[in-house]
C-alpha cells in the first residue's frame, strides 16, 4: 500500500493524539489488527434491546403497550438532550435555540402523530384485561416528561392555575413542587388522598425534579428566550418554534392521552382505577390545566381557548 501524503498526515495527527495522552500509538494499532469489525447489531445492542420487553400477562397486545412506552421514553431522552445542549452552551444565541427547537418539535411530531398506536392499535378488551395487572404503575409516573416541563419554563408556571400568581416569586422550590398541577390529578376520587401511584413517584423522583428546577432556574428555555436581544426575540421562526413546542407538550400530547383513555376506559370508578387511580377525566384535558410554557407568545384569546381543539395550530 502506498503511503500517500494524505495518509502520512493522518498518521501524524493520530500519533499526536496518543502522545498527548501519554500513550503509544503502535500498541493501539496492534490492537486494531486483531479487533473484529463493528456490526450494526452490536453497535445498537439489538439483542439486549429486544430482551427488554417483558409483559406481565400472556395477552398479545400488552407487548404493543410496553414497546410504545419504551419508544416514548427514548424520544423524551432525545428532547432532554436537545435542551441540555442549549443550557450548557456559553451565551446561546437565537440560531442555536432554533436549531435545537427544530429537533425538539420533530421528536414531538413523531410522538403526537404516532399515538394512534395506543388509540386504535390495541384491542380494547385486551387492554382492559392486561392493564389491571399493571397496577399501580401508570404513564403518569414518567419522570422524563416532568423533566421536559421543568427545563422548558419557569417552575411556578407548572403549578395549578389557581395558585400560579401567588407562587411567581417563591424561591423555595419545594413549596412550588407541592403546588404542581399534576399532583392534583393523582388523588383518589373517593377520599382525596394521594394515590399509591403518586406516593411511589414522589419517593423516587421528587428530589430530582426539584434539583433540576433549581439548576434550570436561569437557563430553562423560556429564560433563554427572554435573555436574547430584543430583535432576536421578534424572530418569527423562533416564535413559531416555541409555540409549536408549547402546543406539543401542553395540548397535543395530553389530548392524545385523553383520546386513548376515552377509547379504552369507561367512566366507572373501577375502570378509572386502571390508570392507577388518577382522575384522568379532569387531569388530562389541557383546557382544565392551562399549562403554558411561553405565555408572552400567545394572545389573550388563544390562552382563553387553550387546549379546546386538537387541531389547534401555532400560525403567527
Amino acid at each position: 500500500m502506498e503511503i500517500t501524503d494524505s495518509l502520512f498526515e493522518r498518521l501524524q495527527r493520530l500519533e499526536a493524539k496518543f502522545s498527548a495522552m501519554g500513550q503509544d500509538m503502535g500498541s493501539y494499532v496492534e490492537g486494531l489488527i486483531h479487533a473484529d469489525y463493528l456490526t450494526y447489531w452490536d453497535y445498537i445492542n439489538l439483542d439486549a434491546l429486544l430482551s427488554l420487553q417483558q409483559p406481565k400477562t400472556p395477552i398479545p397486545d400488552e407487548r404493543i403497550f410496553v414497546m410504545y412506552h419504551q419508544i416514548t421514553e427514548l424520544y423524551f431522552r432525545l428532547i432532554l438532550d436537545a435542551v441540555e445542549r442549549i443550557a450548557l452552551a456559553q451565551n446561546p444565541d437565537a440560531a442555536l435555540l432554533k436549531r435545537q427547537l427544530r429537533r425538539i418539535c420533530r421528536y414531538f411530531d413523531i410522538l403526537s402523530y404516532s399515538f394512534d398506536v395506543m388509540v386504535d392499535g390495541m384491542d380494547r378488551h385486551e387492554f382492559q384485561v392486561f392493564r389491571m395487572s399493571l397496577l399501580p404503575a401508570s404513564g403518569f409516573q414518567s419522570a422524563q416528561f416532568r423533566l421536559i416541563e421543568v427545563v422548558s419554563t419557569d417552575f411556578h408556571l407548572l403549578t395549578h392555575h389557581s395558585l400560579r400568581e401567588g407562587l411567581a416569586h417563591e424561591t423555595d422550590l419545594d413549596i412550588v413542587f407541592d403546588a404542581l398541577y399534576w399532583r392534583q390529578g393523582a388523588t383518589e376520587l373517593a377520599t382525596g388522598k394521594k394515590t399509591l401511584t403518586l406516593k411511589q413517584f414522589e419517593l423516587k423522583y421528587r428530589r430530582q425534579i426539584v434539583d433540576t428546577a433549581k439548576t434550570y432556574t436561569s437557563c430553562n428555555l423560556r429564560q433563554l428566550y427572554l435573555r436574547l436581544p430584543e430583535d432576536d426575540q421578534k424572530d418569527p421562526e423562533l416564535i413559531s418554534l416555541l409555540r409549536e413546542h408549547d402546543l406539543h407538550a401542553n395540548v397535543r400530547w395530553p389530548l392524545s392521552h385523553y383520546r386513548s383513555a376515552v377509547r379504552h376506559l369507561e367512566s366507572k370508578p373501577q375502570v378509572i382505577a386502571a390508570t392507577g387511580g388518577t382522575n384522568w377525566q379532569d387531569y388530562l384535558p389541557p383546557k382544565n390545566q392551562r399549562i403554558v410554557f411561553y405565555p408572552e407568545l400567545w394572545t389573550h384569546e388563544e390562552l382563553d381557548n387553550w387546549g379546546k381543539n386538537l387541531s389547534f395550530r401555532s400560525g403567527l
